[in-house]
Parts: C-alpha cells; sequence; structure tokens
C-alpha cells in the first residue's frame, strides 16, 4: 500500500513522516493504529489509505518521500508482493544516501530475517516478480534494486513486533521513537492538563467571591501552585533540562503544595465541567 494524497498534516504545514505500508495487511488494523498515534502526538504524517492503481508510483509520491525528514516501513507478510511498496523502498533507501533521511523499519508479522533475505512468503513474492519480468529487456536489474533495498532496510535499527505485547503499548512507544528522532518535544498532554486546572481556578476565585472562606481561597492557591508545577514541567520538557537539574525547584515548589488529582475531582463534579 502506498501512501500518496492525504496528510494527518494541516494544509499550511510540510508532513515530517512518509508511511509506507502494505494495505491489505495492516490497513485497517496496525497502520491506522500507528498512524492515530502519530496525530495524538502531533506528528505530521504522509499516508493514504487508497487502493494502489497501476505498476508505477506516481510523482506526487516520489515526492513526498523526498519531502520527509524520515520514513518509517511498515514490512508485514504480503509487502514484497506489491510493486509499488517494493519502489517506496528503493525511494526511501536513495533518500537516505543522497539527503540522508532517517529510516524507521517496523516488522509486522515478519521477522527482520525473513525481509533481509528475502525468504519465506518475500521469496514467494520474488518468484513471481521474476516470472512477470520474464520477458522483459531487464528484469533483474529492477528486481535487483528492490532485492538490495529490503536488505539495507531491515538491517537499520527498528521494532519487532512479534514480541508478545499489547499492540496500544507499541505504537505509542513508536510514536514517542519518531518524535526523539525528529528532535521534538510533545507538551500536548501538559498544555490539556494545565487548560484543565485553569479553568478549575477560574471557578474556585468566582466561588470565593460568593462565599469567602479561608478554605476556599486555600483551595485556589493550591490549584495555581499546581498549574505552575505543570508550567515548570512544560518548560523543562521543551529546553530538555534533566530532572535532577529541576530537583531544588521541586523540592520548593513540593513545599508550598498540597494538591493532588483528588482535588480535580472533587471540584470538578461540583461544577460538572
Amino acid at each position: 500500500m502506498a501512501a500518496t494524497s492525504s496528510s494527518s498534516s494541516t494544509n499550511n504545514s510540510v508532513h515530517e513522516v512518509f508511511l509506507s505500508f502494505r494495505g491489505e495487511d495492516t490497513r485497517k488494523t496496525f497502520t491506522s493504529h500507528l498512524h492515530a498515534a502519530f496525530k495524538r502526538f502531533e506528528i505530521r504524517t504522509y499516508i493514504d489509505y487508497n487502493l494502489e492503481r497501476g505498476d508505477e508510483i506516481s510523482g506526487t509520491l516520489l515526492r513526498a518521500i523526498e519531502d520527509a525528514k524520515l520514513s518509517v516501513i511498515v514490512f508485514s507478510k504480503n509487502f514484497a508482493s506489491s510493486r509499488w511498496c517494493l519502489e517506496e523502498v528503493k525511494k526511501i533507501i536513495d533518500c537516505k544516501k543522497t539527503r540522508g533521511q532517517m529510516v524507521l523499519p517496523i516488522f509486522y508479522d515478519v521477522e527482520p530475517s525473513i525481509v533481509r533475505y528475502q525468504t519465506g512468503s518475500f521469496a514467494t513474492a520474488f518468484a513471481r516478480h521474476e516470472e512477470r519480468f520474464r520477458d522483459s529487456d531487464r528484469p533483474n536489474k529492477k528486481i535487483q534494486k528492490w532485492r538490495d533495498a529490503l536488505a539495507e532496510a531491515a538491517t537499520f535499527s527498528g521494532w519487532d513486533c512479534s514480541v508478545d505485547r499489547l499492540e496500544s503499548e507499541i505504537v505509542e512507544e513508536i510514536a514517542m521513537d519518531v518524535l526523539n528522532k525528529l528532535n521534538r518535544v510533545y507538551v500536548g498532554d501538559l498544555d490539556k492538563e494545565i487548560a484543565r486546572y485553569d479553568q478549575l481556578a477560574k471557578h474556585q476565585m468566582q466561588y470565593f467571591q460568593g462565599s469567602p472562606h479561608p478554605l476556599h481561597y486555600q483551595n485556589y492557591k493550591d490549584t495555581l501552585n499546581r498549574i505552575r508545577k505543570l508550567q515548570m514541567e512544560r518548560h523543562q520538557r521543551l529546553l530538555r533540562i534533566p530532572p535532577n537539574m529541576y530537583s531544588q525547584a521541586d523540592d520548593l515548589n513540593n513545599n508550598n503544595t498540597n494538591i493532588d488529582n483528588g482535588l480535580y475531582n472533587l471540584w470538578s463534579n461540583a461544577f460538572r465541567f
């Protein structure tokens, strides 16, 4: 399956990641879950769920591969049966050599050695390709380039999904790995939590103004301290500051903060927001 026309990025932004996969194997399963994880981590991804058309991949697709900083290849059992997928891998390897593009292979329901040495289902697929190109003027050259590209891609450090783990956990870890390789930091989770506590603080202040009481004001102060702590963690992530450098600030903050998630739940239930 190829990635052609759609992207999880906004119209005004360029994608960071190109996602290559075999549609009939993983379109509605692993790849869709992986793409969803990329969206959660705000990783701009070039992907398309349309069916392949014809033997040759489009110029738009080739440019999409060239524009990516990193290509993720989801190898699966029937990956090598698709000439589109093989052409994608060949182009991706070319971009790694000429543009320094990063490549992250993922082995889903197929062992890395099968991809590298083209055994098993990959051997069967290549036998069919060779039969198809038997009467061609240059069959061996094209097929050999596909083989070389697969062999090289399979040697890169990647993810083997054959291990006995939950798929939901694996796609989250892969998304984090991609984020790190792109030298990006995700703070979306903290932004959402800060926004929630901001809303809570506004309700607490309104409640205190309508019914002044020292406990109400203390709850409001505790919420502000929680917001400051979250903001500090956000800055820490963005600046990539090691946690130990914030230890003293955390200690000072903890001495003045006696709040936990129970406070948010208590107040949110009271105000129902």
